[in-house]
């Protein structure tokens, strides 16, 4: 089976202070550490795992600075086989759809029985490319997906819905598949596989600008600030007196 797996570098912001540039449409990123999107690590393990079962070849597509070599790198040195970024020129001023476009490209060259992304990137957050990829490409895909079965020409998926519900397909291949976090516990890359890593190849595409954005990034900015928590100080009796004269004022006694 023959695997595409679309990656992305992102930063992580979790315990980091994040501060926005002075174009009001970006955040700064010099001191930032950045790494695999978390939903991609799942994804790209969900692809070894099949490679282990039924062989074949795992290929790396990213859209990114060369920086993004490092994540290539890493997912290489985990056992895909070879990887492919795309760095347009106008790389900064990309949204979902644009981003969907590039990797279309390349992954149509190939005959490829499965691709994989994560269902959310973790610093845009939009769940779009993925099922925007896939009516590109024209094929068949389910969105966060947390297991399947593969059965011949076909994979049987489950998928999240709302309200904690779950739901099952039967799609045949060749199709995609948005992965969710948690559907397997992502391997760490040995020293043998990063010495490998380093003799597999990363095809660049350069040079290149796509266009028809759908969306534009018009300005970043902190939530205003709401009102702030009233304490309550004094004894029991004295703050459960406060309490409830609040409440009654508020039409909830």
């Amino acid at each position: 089976m023959n695997i595409a797996v679309c990656i992305k570098r992102v930063p992580e912001t979790a315990e980091a202070a994040v501060n926005i540039d002075s174009s009001e449409k970006r955040i700064v990123e010099d001191q930032l550490v950045f790494d695999i999107n978390e939903a991609d690590n799942y994804a790209l393990e969900e692809a070894l795992l099949l490679k282990e079962k039924t062989e074949g070849d795992i290929t790396l597509f990213t859209v990114g600075p060369k920086e993004a070599d490092e994540v290539i790198k890493m997912g290489l040195a985990k056992g895909a086989t070879c990887g492919v970024r795309i760095t347009p020129e106008n790389l900064d001023s990309l949204d979902s759809y644009t981003i969907a476009k590039l990797l279309a490209e390349p992954i149509k060259e190939e005959n490829f029985d499965l691709v994989l992304t994560g269902c959310i990137s973790s610093d845009a957050g939009n769940s779009q490319v993925g099922v925007t990829l896939a009516e590109l490409l024209g094929i068949p895909h389910a969105s966060l997906v947390i297991n399947m079965e593969i059965e011949d020409d076909s994979v049987t998926v489950q998928r999240e819905l709302e309200g904690g519900l779950l739901g099952e397909l039967k799609i045949k291949l060749p199709a995609l598949f948005t992965i969710q976090t948690g559907i397997n516990e992502p391997r760490y890359a040995s020293i043998l596989g990063i010495k490998r890593a380093a003799q597999k190849e990363i095809k660049v595409v350069e040079n290149i600008t796509v266009e028809g954005m759908k969306t534009e990034i018009v300005r970043m900015y902190y939530p205003p600030a709401g009102k702030m928590a009233e304490i309550l100080e004094g004894g029991v009796e004295e703050v459960s007196g406060k309490l409830c004269e609040i409440l009654k004022g508020k039409g909830l006694l």
